[in-house]
């Protein structure tokens, strides 16, 4: 199964500084490790949601918000795609991941529709 799996926004990722070196190292292992297994799909961080829009649809009608948007903990600063046999197998590479973020922080796993078979 394909899951997404969101590394949530804080008050430091919003603000767009350059994130800790260190933390960059220890997250390039943790990819290198992924990828080894054959869990890792794909991986990107994203910029602050400053640098954003979000489009509103009500039937026809379209509006266009700018960010950043809050609160900054419900936003998404990156994220991976992993290729997992179950949700526990992905719970298990998650709680083996640095903290992203310099102080308190959250991961959420998000499992992806089922694909059907290429023709």
């Amino acid at each position: 199964m394909r899951v997404m799996v969101l590394v949530k926004a804080t008050g430091d990722s919003e603000r767009g500084g350059p994130p800790d070196p260190a933390m960059l190292q220890a997250m390039g292992r943790f990819n290198d490790e992924l990828r080894a297994a054959g869990v890792l799909v794909l991986a990107d961080g994203l910029q602050p949601s400053s640098a954003g829009v979000r489009i509103a649809f009500d039937g026809a009608g379209r509006c266009v918000m700018p960010g950043p948007f809050l609160p900054a903990g419900e936003q998404v600063a990156g994220f991976w795609i992993w290729e997992v046999k179950d949700l526990e197998e992905a719970v298990a590479w998650a709680k083996r991941c640095p903290n992203p973020m310099p102080g308190p922080s959250e991961i959420e796993i998000r499992p992806l529709n089922a694909r059907p078979p290429p023709a």
